[in-house]
């Protein structure tokens, strides 16, 4: 069932950028995630509910970084799909004990639809714009609690995002850009031991990029 909801996002939005006006996007930038509470249900080891900090480490290998394709259906107004890889690591020394690992480091990624309003040249060159939109978190999920490893890629519930930012052309096809961008998800991920871990996490984070305009 959530593969099958993340397949049908990308086929209901897919056909719509045949159409002109396509713009590719790529960005990074620098992204933090504030504290958030972290309930675990483990038949091995029992039930633990704590508040956990977060660091971002966007600069650290696997890089931090967002895809964007968005297609214009008018001057001012396009829609299309956002992918980031959003990431989420424990501060050293700071998980409760009995855990040796519990991080989103590959990452706490997204994949959103997105709907976008810009103001065209709307100071010089520079094309102010904001956009946000809802879909699924889908990050790698590493929990090591000394009785059980988990590790690997999970769908794990809705996502949403909002962003405001503004670009400026290059050339006829190329421009840049710099925005904000919250992500916020809401993961409930499976555990090898059978049990769940439940979070809600948000991100903040400064992006710069590039934009291709077919």
């Amino acid at each position: 069932m959530k593969r099958l909801l993340a397949t049908c996002m990308i086929a209901l939005v897919a056909p719509a950028f045949v159409a002109a006006d396509v713009q590719l996007s790529f960005y990074g930038g620098a992204q933090s995630a504030p504290a958030s509470d972290v309930s675990i249900r483990d038949p091995q080891i029992g039930s633990a509910d704590f508040e956990q900090d977060w660091d971002g480490r966007s600069f650290e290998a696997p890089l931090y970084y967002g895809l964007r394709a968005t297609n214009w259906q008018t001057p001012t107004f396009g829609f299309g799909l956002d992918f980031a890889r959003n990431k989420a690591y424990p501060p050293s020394g700071s998980l409760p004990a009995g855990f040796s690992t519990l991080e989103f480091s590959d990452g706490l990624n997204t994949l959103t639809v997105n709907a976008y309003r810009r103001w065209n040249d709307a100071i010089g060159e520079v094309t102010p714009y904001v956009g946000g939109g809802l879909g699924v978190a889908v990050p790698r999920v590493e929990v090591s609690n000394g009785t059980s490893e988990t590790i690997g890629y999970q769908l794990t519930g809705p996502a949403a995002t909002v962003v405001a930012g503004a670009s400026m052309p290059i050339n006829d096809q190329w421009s840049v850009f710099g925005e904000y961008k919250g992500t916020y998800s809401s993961n409930t991920a499976d555990l090898d031991s059978g049990g769940t871990l439940e979070t809600d996490v948000i991100t903040n984070a400064v992006n710069f990029g590039v934009s291709f305009n077919f």
